[in-house]
């Protein structure tokens, strides 16, 4: 047995006791005495076991345990369990000697935890689905397993790169949207950073270098800023700290992605936060908007840049006063209003809430939506990876505020529609919706609701739910009860829809071979053959369009994509293909050696930062990493992920779409496809431009050979006078 040796016995000591200086409430002797004997215990059943990094097993356990009480405020169980959590799983040791050692309820959260473990392929969304079927009784088994996946993120180094890939996936997939929707702010920002640091680790080098470079300016702005209502609340006998809070890096990255803009055009990089100790006698709230009052004395503020998350706390528990007011030196700011009490859940979530919640709070949404969870879960029939999908969907999900006839208020997440609504109210009120009437006018089922909103929903007893509801609502809720109506005929849609499919191929001279049916898999959104007979045979997908879905994007001589076989003529020339996942897979130019093809979905060219999946057929499909899909694919099947890289490509060209916006003036479009053309000789398969009001806008639909050509043109468009906008689109 590999022993520790005498250095790794004294870390592991100090590391030990380090934990034990870190809770900030004095534990009970009897407390002290059972975490020493579960790490004792711990310890000894993982002796001999190390990690990837050749460290001994035990520092994580104790890692996992420090996160749980230091960063996010648990008590001695969770530290035992945290502890614990991975003896069942690893040792010989089983549930019925953790519960005989330290109690039912311990077991009871290392059983949660051991159900968590892996990662998220079918069989672990099923495990997923099942645990969280505790959460309501017990969140702590999610604090410690968001606990236990930030240690892990945290030591990632270690693990193989397609290890690397899958993890980071898994953790922007569902585990940060988790901590966001359980109010834990720090931990989310710090898995999506950590996420971005290895998906992308170029990126995060140069946002992380442009930070530091910024950080003089920053300070000097927070003291500037800070200057002038510092005095004003000393003035008002305020207790308070202020402080600057910079953006994470992946949220800056991720506006960079979205809003297409440099890091230099992101102009809330910083957000100022005042923490107070409220003055007794006063409520929280009204002390919130009297230094709400005293900062827009000061600076004028934005007036639809002010939030009050306080009357309305959002889904997961912040409460906050936000205002947007223009700083001295002509930069926006935002200024965030918080109590200690207010600032504690704000970071530490769910811990936080409860704790406060026995000294008296009222219930929140937080525990609404645990019993909303609950009832999603409730149907064992589900398809697991749909319902992973589904509660991802409502983990990120703005809020709006609607109320009932009676004045009753409910929070439904933004874009919602009356169907979501009433389902949200009942199931019966769901199944019989014919409509609403919104602030007092008649509208659709459809209707998406906005914050505000007086809704009464409107119901006829013939009324029954129809395939065609799911395409209206976008709550989990929802999606799970209309689609529960449809569960006793599900054999019967699947048989029905596989016919209808087969028949309509037999038209089409074409098999109905594994790749046929994952280009339209993939093409619909769905995951499995039976969820696409299924989709058919309810009428959820049409098939009136088969042959254009199974043509489009062919091969041609500039483009390589996907390409079907038909029953008269297949190609043969990958039937011996055999991939090596362990090596970085090269992009070849070459066609007659072209064994992948590009997703439609992000349409990557030469020098995008992209990822390979292998595919059943032998083939092998490229994504940009940080696509949407891909990112889902990576967290479901880390066991396909290939590494992949581009090589010199001199003949292929690869179809770009380009969005330009500017001052229109004469000979603007000729000065553009000049640049295109003359000065870049770069084929162009279409442009469409068009002017109103003195501004253009303009689609440009190009072949380019790689990404660094595509960023040289954008830069030399952008210098056109004129021009403001040059973005990359989806095709």
């Amino acid at each position: 047995m590999d022993l520790q040796t005498d250095i790794e016995k004294r870390e592991i000591d100090d590391l030990f006791e380090d934990l034990m200086k870190s809770f900030t409430r004095p534990l009970t002797i009897e407390n002290e005495q059972l975490i020493r004997k579960a790490f004792q215990f711990a310890n000894s059943a993982h002796m001999g076991i190390r990690r990837k990094s050749g460290e001994p097993y035990i520092i994580h356990p104790i890692a996992v345990a420090k996160i749980v009480v230091a960063e996010i405020g648990l008590g001695t169980k969770s530290v035992l369990a945290a502890i614990l959590h991975d003896v069942v799983e690893d040792t010989e040791y089983t549930l019925s000697d953790i519960e005989n050692m330290f109690g039912a309820k311990v077991a009871s959260l290392v059983d949660g935890l051991t159900k968590l473990s892996g990662t998220f392929d079918s069989s672990q969304a099923t495990n997923f689905r099942k645990m969280l079927l505790t959460l309501s009784d017990d969140v702590r088994v999610i604090l410690i397993k968001l606990a236990d996946r930030l240690h892990n993120m945290r030591t990632l180094e270690s693990m193989t790169y397609q290890k690397q890939l899958k993890i980071t996936s898994e953790t922007l997939y569902i585990f940060a949207p988790l901590a966001h929707r359980l109010g834990l702010y720090a931990i989310k920002s710090e898995l999506e950073d950590l996420s971005l640091k290895y998906k992308h680790p170029e990126v995060y080098q140069q946002i992380e270098l442009k930070l530091q470079s910024e950080e003089k300016r920053i300070n000097y702005l927070v003291f500037d800023f800070a200057k002038p209502i510092q005095t004003e609340l000393h003035a008002e006998n305020f207790e308070f700290t202020i402080s600057g809070r910079p953006k994470s890096t992946y949220s800056i990255w991720n506006k960079m992605q979205k809003k297409n803009v440099t890091f230099d055009e992101i102009y809330d990089l910083l957000a100022i936060r005042i923490v107070f100790k409220p003055k007794e006698n006063i409520s929280e709230k009204r002390q919130c908007f009297d230094i709400l009052s005293l900062i827009t004395d000061i600076y004028t503020p934005k007036p639809d840049r002010i939030r009050d998350w306080i009357t309305i706390p959002k889904a997961n528990g912040y409460e906050a006063l936000h205002v947007t007011v223009m700083g001295p030196q002509g930069q926006w700011v935002e200024v965030q209003i918080r109590t200690e009490r207010m600032d504690e859940i704000a970071e530490r979530g769910f811990a936080a809430h409860y704790r406060y919640k026995e000294e008296g709070a009222s219930e929140s949404e937080l525990d609404k939506w645990l019993i909303k969870i609950r009832e999603l879960l409730s149907n064992p029939e589900s398809d697991a990876l749909d319902f992973l999908d589904e509660f991802k969907l409502n983990l990120y999900s703005q809020e709006i505020v609607i109320f009932t006839p009676k004045g009753e208020m409910k929070m439904l997440p933004k874009g919602a529609t009356v169907l979501d609504c009433a389902y949200d109210i009942h199931s019966a009120l769901g199944n019989h919706c014919i409509g609403a009437k919104v602030n007092h006018i008649l509208v659709p089922m459809s209707h998406e609701l906005k914050s505000g909103d007086q809704v009464e929903i409107l119901t006829s007893d013939k009324q029954t739910p129809k395939p065609s509801w799911i395409e209206s609502v976008i709550t989990a809720r929802a999606k799970s009860k209309i689609r529960d109506t449809f569960k006793q005929e599900q054999k019967k849609h699947i048989e029905a829809g596989r016919k209808q499919l087969n028949e309509q191929l037999e038209k089409l001279n074409v098999k109905p071979a594994s790749n046929t049916l994952k280009k339209l898999i993939n093409h619909y959104g769905l995951h499995t053959k039976e969820q696409l007979y299924a989709e058919i045979g309810m009428g959820l997908v049409s098939l009136e369009n088969l042959e254009t879905t199974l043509l489009e994007k062919s091969v041609n001589k500039f483009i390589k994509f996907w390409k079907l076989t038909f029953t008269f003529g297949g190609d043969k020339r990958n039937e011996s293909l055999i991939i090596d996942k362990k090596k970085p897979f090269l992009l070849s130019e070459n066609e007659r050696k072209a064994n992948f093809f590009l997703a439609e979905c992000c349409n990557p060219i030469p020098g995008d930062d992209v990822v390979g999946f292998a595919t059943d057929d032998g083939q092998i499909m490229i994504h940009n990493k940080s696509c949407a899909e891909a990112v889902k694919l990576m967290s479901s099947r880390g066991d396909d992920i290939i590494e992949a890289t581009w090589t010199k490509s001199k003949m292929l060209f690869y179809l770009t779409h380009l969005y330009i916006r500017g001052f229109d003036h004469q000979g603007i479009a000729n000065k553009i496809t000049n640049v295109i053309s003359n000065e870049y000789g770069i084929n162009m398969r279409s442009i469409n431009m068009d002017a109103h009001d003195g501004i253009f806008e303009g689609n440009l639909y190009l072949y380019i050979q790689n990404t660094e050509l595509l960023e040289t043109l954008i830069t030399k468009i952008q210098n056109i006078k004129g021009v403001d906008t040059v973005q990359r689109k989806e095709i």
